[in-house]
């Protein structure tokens, strides 16, 4: 009978007296060699918690302190919002004393025939002179006027570009027939789609059976020694983020793509984000010494002026970078004469026991109220603050504060909602705000595949009223 040994290659005793990494187990190979990594002579001090370097790794939040969520049962939400209530118009052109209509900010269409009627009056102006003239006859995109102080508007001093004209009441004589026409209010209907989002996190049977010695947690809450619980916790969390991160970032495709770029039958066409919203409807400030952050108050009393123009809703909310919102503080810190010498930055009666609080929280310019907050989407490395585009890189928002009231088509009447809310896909079978299913084998068995699937799916999009009362700071 012969007997075949096996040469041991993990354990080789050694004759010497040194220490050779063939004396010891190896943690860091499967074979036991220490080819790949070092021999551990002495059992290591084990730490078993996982280093939280990040601190909460999550952005989510913003949409949840100023808006709201509401369900829908169709494909598109479509919202109008009310047009101006007087009628003015901007940009437009004179010859002798007809002015030419260009540009409507009024409360009709630009793209239709203006609201200015035989008899109105009206204020005319441009950067050089102010003039009021009555309204002789109109056209489709013309009107006639006699200044009431000259025989024609250059000699008020009124140039032929850049004018702006402003009805402010009507003149008739004595026993003059009726009014020649009428105004209906106008209305700007907006709309947005859905969009379907999925993600899935996936783990064999036997790793989900096998417990670790590292012992984690996340901002899930999870906890414990099992691997998986931090990998579907994280799975989670970050999907939880592209919600929000979807509603501000996203934009309407322009450009159509074909099933064969895509993979599949069906429309990709994104869809009306907070930061597209505004740049299409809102207003937009870069600042009065560039993209850092401004260093007076010049800044705020030009978003003033912009918002007066609009609703004039007087509390807003500021979502600001880090940059930012030091130079507020320091900019509201110059505004004490005692704060030269730094002792009185923002906390007044200071002691040498006190903590000084060198930031401020929000201030009172004119008849607005700005409340300042940091947006961590905006600094966390992973997320916007990693961004190297200097040129487009937006500071922060300032969005209103309460409700709005506009007409939902889809509901048939006036509602008063938050400016900004989200709208998510349900039924009363079907929920698809945010929709959580496990597959598999492992736990409660639903197929023969020897692992655990969990899914996540949302089907929503964000509506953004009220969007000329938004400011997007760049």
């Amino acid at each position: 009978m012969a007997i075949t040994s096996v040469t041991s290659t993990g354990l080789t005793p050694s004759p010497r007296k040194q220490t050779l990494a063939s004396s010891y187990l190896d943690f860091t190979t499967t074979d036991g060699s220490g080819a790949d990594g070092w021999a551990q002579q002495y059992l290591p001090d084990l730490m078993e918690k996982e280093a939280e370097i990040f601190g909460n790794r999550t952005i989510s939040g913003f949409l949840s302190q100023i808006g709201a969520e509401e369900s829908m049962t169709a494909d598109q939400v479509v919202w109008s919002e009310q047009g101006r209530l007087h009628l003015s118009y901007k940009d437009c052109t004179v010859s002798t004393n007809t002015i030419t209509i260009v540009n409507e900010i009024g409360g009709h269409d630009s793209n239709s025939t203006h609201g200015i009627r035989p008899g109105d009056m009206l204020l005319v102006s441009d950067a050089n002179a102010t003039a009021q003239a009555f309204v002789v006859s109109v056209g489709a995109d013309n009107v006639v006027v006699l200044p009431y102080k000259h025989a024609n508007l250059a000699g008020v001093g009124i140039g032929s570009t850049g004018v702006s004209i402003l009805v402010y009441g009507s003149e008739y004589v004595k026993g003059a027939v009726g009014r020649d026409g009428a105004n209906e209010p106008t209305f700007q209907s907006y709309d947005n789609k859905p969009i379907i989002m999925k993600d899935k996190y996936e783990i064999s049977g036997s790793d989900a059976s096998q417990i670790g010695w590292v012992e984690v947690s996340g901002e899930d809450g999870q906890n414990g020694y099992l691997w998986y619980l931090k990998a579907e916790g994280d799975t989670r969390t970050r999907f939880t983020d592209y919600l929000e991160m979807s509603m501000i970032e996203s934009v309407k495709a322009t450009v159509s793509f074909s099933a064969t770029e895509i993979g599949a039958q069906g429309v990709i066409g994104g869809t009306e984000g907070l930061f597209a919203a505004i740049e299409a409807r809102g207003n937009q400030t870069t600042g009065v010494t560039g993209i850092n952050a401004s260093t007076d108050l010049a800044e705020f009393d030009a978003i003033l002026a912009e918002f007066d123009k609009n609703g004039a809703i007087e509390e807003n909310m500021m979502f600001v970078n880090r940059a930012t919102s030091l130079a507020m503080d320091d900019m509201l810190a110059s505004m004490n004469s005692y704060g030269a010498g730094g002792t009185s930055y923002g906390v007044f009666d200071n002691s040498e026991d006190m903590a000084l609080n060198l930031g401020f929280s929000g201030f009172r310019r004119g008849s607005y109220d700005f409340y300042k907050s940091d947006w961590k989407y905006l600094n966390d490395l992973g997320t916007r603050g990693g961004m190297v585009d200097t040129v487009g890189a937006i500071r922060g928002v300032i969005i209103p504060a309460g409700v709005s009231s506009v007409y939902d088509q889809g509901l048939g009447k006036n509602l008063k909602r938050p400016f900004l809310h989200t709208r998510y896909r349900a039924s009363q079978t079907e929920s698809r705000r945010l929709k959580t299913w496990v597959t598999g084998s492992v736990g409660a068995v639903t197929s023969d595949l020897d692992a655990m699937e969990v899914h996540y799916l949302t089907e929503r999009c964000l509506v953004v009223q009220g969007a000329n009362n938004f400011m997007l700071m760049n």
